[in-house]
């Protein structure tokens, strides 16, 4: 059983770690298309530059996802190191517990206010289901779309957290549980 969790969690990771690669290539190339297109060509579009943006608020969001289930998110790893081993980990543990929270917090007020926002893109074009397939709309996607990051990072965050202290609860009982950032303490 443990062999199959430790597998959904490399699986895990490493979406998280490809999402997150490809969100840093798209702004990248939206910033450098843009950038040629307005210096060489005098004809920049008009959805570069938010394409760039919303790149780069998807690849923070998914980020801290990675970064909480890695454990290398702020944390007080100096205190974590200068404290006996069973205080280091209940520290660690309600530093979980609270990211869980906040990660739930996101997910429910993000979802909300994703989807009461009502305005839109005039510059962007998008995909939308409607009688039973994607249709193609040329203009005005909803800020509703781009915003949902808030409530799939809230919900990856909690899942992470969770995994988390899942983690450091079972090592703790083995005898094998180390501060965060990999330091032994005790």
């Amino acid at each position: 059983m443990v062999d199959i969790l430790v597998a959904i969690d490399k699986w895990y990771r490493n979406i998280l770690a490809g999402i997150c690669m490809l969100a840093l290539f798209l702004m990248v190339a939206f910033t450098v298309y843009t950038v040629f297109m307005r210096y060489v060509f005098w004809d920049p579009p008009v959805w570069g530059d938010l394409m760039t943006v919303l790149s780069n608020i998807w690849l923070v969001f998914i980020a801290l996802a990675l970064t909480v289930r890695e454990k290398e998110h702020i944390a007080l790893d100096f205190l974590y190191t200068r404290l006996p081993l069973f205080w280091g980990f209940v520290i660690q543990l309600l530093w979980a517990i609270i990211i869980f929270a906040l990660g739930l917090v996101i997910c429910i007020y993000g979802y909300e206010a994703a989807i009461t926002n009502f305005g839109k893109y005039w510059e962007m074009w998008y995909f939308a289901w409607q009688d039973g397939g994607f249709v193609f709309k040329p203009n005005y996607m909803p800020k509703s779309y781009p915003m949902m990051i808030l409530p799939l990072a809230g919900g990856l965050i909690a899942f992470s957290a969770l995994v988390s202290g899942l983690e450091d609860i079972f090592r703790y009982r083995n005898g094998t549980f180390k501060v965060a950032a990999g330091s032994s303490s005790g």
